[in-house]
């Protein structure tokens, strides 16, 4: 089924025995960030969102690429800007969005370690800065339930979204959101970005999966283990 290098990279995973685990979601298991695309997508389809929304949401996320917005803000905006929407029309978007554009984005081997861990009985952590409702409809894919999820979250009022902000794990926020929910050491985490490196450096056993060129370099400089999933190899 998998490259003898997959099989071996997978093996030696097992073979630590992780009893708490915990993946980044955009870039490690999936290629591409579900995030941003939903961001986009749900501007251009014009039923999700009112499109009053699109310029302003457009041009504040063009500062952020600009660097003037920082990404926890620009992360937590991406979701507080669906106030007043039911939960529900937002979970019905996310789905469609995802069955449609990311179940063939999946890394096979991701999903096949994430499943083989919880058959082992590892407790399988799913942390993200994009929006809930886009991870809750990936993870429906691994097997992880929404209780084991934590992403860029807003509180609900009578199944309303409101614009009151839970939390938003990236950076420093992961593993922040990692001891203030789960409370246990983190056995082995699984990133491929700089916004991931404080919660791979509080695990066990830091992975980094797929990594862009900044964690890459971080990963070698700390002696972090690297793997780059089948089908990308041919870009490493």
């Amino acid at each position: 089924m998998f490259l003898p290098a997959t099989t071996e990279f997978l093996d030696s995973i097992f073979q630590l025995q992780p009893q708490v685990a915990a993946f980044d979601c955009d870039g490690t298991l999936w290629s591409g960030d579900a995030g941003e695309r939903f961001f986009d997508w749900e501007l251009r389809v014009g039923d999700v969102v009112s499109s009053a929304l699109d310029r302003p949401m457009r041009e504040r996320y063009a500062a952020y690429k600009r660097g003037e917005v920082d990404e926890s803000t620009m992360c937590g905006e991406m979701v507080t800007m669906h106030r007043g929407l039911s939960e529900q029309k937002m979970m019905a978007a996310a789905g469609r969005f995802f069955d449609q554009f990311f179940v063939g984005q999946i890394f096979p081997e991701m999903r096949e370690l994430v499943r083989r861990l919880q058959e082992n009985g590892c407790e399988v952590w799913a942390v993200s800065s994009s929006n809930e409702w886009v991870i809750r409809a990936g993870m429906k894919h691994f097997a992880i339930p929404a209780n084991r999820i934590l992403a860029a979250q807003v509180e609900i009022e009578g199944g309303i979204v409101t614009d009151r902000l839970i939390r938003v794990p990236s950076g420093a926020g992961k593993p922040q959101g990692l001891r203030e929910v789960v409370k246990k050491d983190i056995d082995a985490a699984f990133g491929n970005s700089r916004w991931d490196t404080e919660m791979l450096a509080m695990a066990k056993h830091p992975f980094a999966i797929n990594p862009n060129a900044d964690l890459e370099s971080i990963a070698r400089q700390r002696g972090w283990r690297i793997y780059f999933p089948e089908r990308t190899r041919s870009h490493s």
